[in-house]
C-alpha cells in the first residue's frame, strides 16, 4: 500500500535548523507532486510548501518564503523541507503529501504521512 513516512522532526531552540526527510512508498512518486503542510495546536491545516513532480517548480506560503526550502529527490522517492531561522511559531506538526492536481490546498493531495512534530523553544 502506499505510506509516506514523514522524519527529522524534535525540539530545537529558536534560530536553529531542521532538515525534515518523507520516504514515499507503494506509488511512482515521481508522477506525484510533493508538498508539506503543518497543523499547529487548535488551528487549521495550513500549507507551508510544494514542488512539482518535475522538480521544476516551487511554491511557498507567503510567510514562510525564504526560510523553508522545499527539494526532492525521485530517485530515492524522498522529498525533504530545510527549515532554517526557526521561531516558536514555526511550532506545529509537519505533513508531507502527494498529489496530482494543485499545490496549495489539502483537498489538492490524495496521500498523506502521520506526521512529524516541530516544537521550537524560545
Amino acid at each position: 500500500q502506499v505510506q509516506l513516512v514523514e522524519s527529522g522532526g524534535g525540539l530545537v531552540q529558536t534560530g536553529d535548523s531542521l532538515r525534515l526527510s518523507c520516504a514515499a512508498s507503494g506509488l511512482i512518486f515521481r508522477t506525484y507532486h510533493g508538498g508539506w503542510f503543518r497543523q499547529a495546536p487548535w488551528k487549521e491545516l495550513e500549507f507551508v510548501a510544494a514542488i512539482s513532480r518535475n522538480e521544476g517548480n516551487t511554491y511557498y506560503s507567503d510567510s514562510l518564503k525564504g526560510r523553508f526550502t522545499i527539494s526532492r529527490d525521485n530517485a530515492e522517492n524522498m522529498v525533504f523541507l530545510q527549515m532554517n531561522n526557526l521561531e516558536p511559531d514555526d511550532s506545529a506538526v509537519y505533513y508531507c503529501a502527494a498529489g496530482r492536481i494543485g499545490f496549495a490546498t489539502p483537498s489538492d493531495y490524495v496521500y498523506w504521512g502521520q506526521g512529524t512534530q516541530v516544537t521550537v523553544s524560545s
